[in-house]
């Protein structure tokens, strides 16, 4: 059995920014546990186009689903997540936003000293490396690198245009002073290519830190405890399961729906639950699992016959090889897209201090995840709320690793949330009528007949689902249903934190890769100053 300082379980987002700083510091023993392959750098994930493969799938992705949601005509939700050394930062949309400052503050408000926008943007900027913007809001020699997309589709003038058409505000830049508008998203590119969290902070140093180790295709069965101390983990790899012990402390940065699953697989959660499914119980935290929060999401798509757009056809498959052939070459073109090029802020109430719902508009005609496909060509154009009332939950349905975790988003919980919907319905819905756009739909299958706000209601329930930023499952705070303290650890629990997306105790407003990032590059140095 090997011991190191650091045990770290999952490679994703989280993980691999967490053990490549740790690794820096060469007297630092780090391993790293991911459940999905080591290819984190292949052709399918560098090529960011590719996306297209690995979200309707289960290639490099868990493709959980939820349970039943009453909320959306008892429809079951889809939500993929990441398999592979990079987690979702490999098979994501790869816009790079960090939320509303006022997120920020409202966790130190909860009692998270430490988190509010001022202590966090430096950890934003130290993880950045720009390649085009450069001020004080940016940072620009950082592992993760952002750019400005490649795609060179001229479809992105024609959302921009219509922004100006309907009155909506234009920017340059999500991430600046001013986060309300209508703009194109920068993304975790470098030079056309997809840059995951395993490529900026991992890949370079594989051969030059032998204090760095890294099991993948090793899924961790439990933490392992001496009294309340977590001493190491348990893990099934090639058929066999195997420990490693942490001298120092061991780290959940497996997300959202994992990170939770694994406490109370280790016996730390709500006891009456755990004793439901047969887990000894090590530590009675009520908090584990609940608090789940994620972004609610209709998706407007249209038919056209615009050949820059996305499609299955002669025209689209001539139109592709030339791309193909372009981005072997130069890097750019359709190939470097991330589909969901332009986006946007908005406030459905001029009173808010936030925007409260985000668009992404994307160059094909998405439905059902990219499940379900369309002959020719078309567009679309998500629309998520950004600060959601339901709060759902993630539980065990067995005292196995190998089980799935019983996810409930409870979409809808709440009737204020369908209620802001319809009224972000109404605006991304002018903005879609505006002439720049309007103009090249041939056909609308999904809003045609849509009319009154009992028919935005119920399109939105029968079509709604996630846009994939689910958080908050082990919460950081000070209340009885806090799963961690300020400094992310386990209350109640000694050498163990949890360093991912499931830290915050409120959705942030945007989408959460780069949270993700700038919270492992916080927890560093918090693990490092408890040394």
């Amino acid at each position: 059995m090997r011991t190191v300082d650091y045990v770290i379980v999952g490679g994703g987002s989280s993980g691999c920014a967490l053990a490549g700083r740790l690794s820096e510091n060469a007297n630092t023993t780090v391993a790293l546990i991911e459940a999905g392959s080591r290819k984190g750098a292949s052709w399918l994930i560098q090529t960011p186009a590719a996306v297209v493969a690995m979200v309707p799938k289960n290639i490099n992705n868990w493709a959980f689903e939820t349970v039943p949601q009453p909320g959306l005509n008892g429809r079951r939700g889809y939500q993929p997540r990441g398999k592979v050394l990079g987690g979702s930062s490999a098979i994501n949309a790869m816009a790079y936003i960090r939320g509303h400052g006022s997120d920020y503050d409202d966790w130190a408000a909860q009692g998270n000293d430490g988190w509010a926008f001022k202590d966090v943007l430096p950890y934003f900027r130290k993880s950045e490396g720009n390649q085009a913007l450069q001020d004080e809001w940016h940072g620009t020699d950082g592992p993760l690198k952002v750019s400005n997309l490649q795609s060179d589709n001229p479809f992105q003038q024609h959302y921009l245009q219509a922004a100006e058409q309907v009155g909506y505000p234009l920017t340059n830049d999500f991430n600046g002073p001013q986060q309300e508008g209508i703009g194109l998203y920068q993304v975790t590119q470098l030079n056309g290519e997809r840059w995951s969290t395993y490529r900026g902070y991992l890949q370079p140093h594989l051969d030059s830190r032998p204090n760095l180790t890294i099991e993948t295709d090793a899924l961790t069965q439990r933490v392992l405890f001496e009294g309340k101390r977590a001493v190491g983990v348990e893990f099934l790899q090639n058929g066999q399961l195997r420990q490693i012990r942490a001298r120092k402390e061991v780290v959940l940065s497996a997300g959202a729906f994992q990170s939770p699953q694994l406490l109370m697989l280790s016996g730390v959660g709500d006891a009456d639950e755990l004793k439901a499914v047969g887990v000894p119980v090590v530590h009675h935290l009520p908090g584990v699992g609940k608090n789940l929060q994620d972004h609610p999401d209709f998706i407007f798509g249209y038919k056209s016959r615009d050949a820059n757009l996305l499609g299955l056809s002669l025209k689209g498959g001539l139109h592709g090889i030339r791309q193909f052939m372009r981005y072997r070459k130069e890097r750019r073109g359709l190939l470097a897209s991330n589909f969901a090029e332009g986006g946007g802020f908005l406030k459905t109430d001029a009173q808010l201090d936030a925007p409260n719902i985000q668009l992404h508009f994307v160059i094909a005609l998405v439905d059902d995840h990219a499940r379900t496909l369309h002959g020719g060509h078309g567009f679309s154009c998500h629309v998520c709320l950004l600060r959601p009332k339901s709060r759902g939950t993630v539980s065990l349905k067995d005292r196995s690793a190998q089980t799935p975790p019983v996810i409930d988003p409870k979409f809808f919980g709440h009737p204020d949330d369908i209620e802001d919907m319809v009224k972000g319905y109404k605006m991304t819905d002018r903005l879609m009528k505006a002439p720049a756009l309007s103009r090249f739909i041939t056909k609308d299958p999904f809003t045609a007949n849509v009319t009154t706000d009992d028919d935005i209601r119920e399109v939105l329930r029968a079509r709604t689902d996630t846009v994939y930023h689910p958080v908050g499952t082990c919460k950081m705070g000070i209340d009885d249903m806090a799963v961690l303290d300020p400094k992310l650890r386990v209350h109640g629990i000694e050498g163990l934190r949890v360093v991912d997306a499931s830290i915050m105790p409120s959705i942030i407003g945007g989408n959460t890769n780069a949270p993700a990032v700038m919270i492992a590059e916080k927890a560093a140095d918090l693990m490092r100053e408890s040394e």
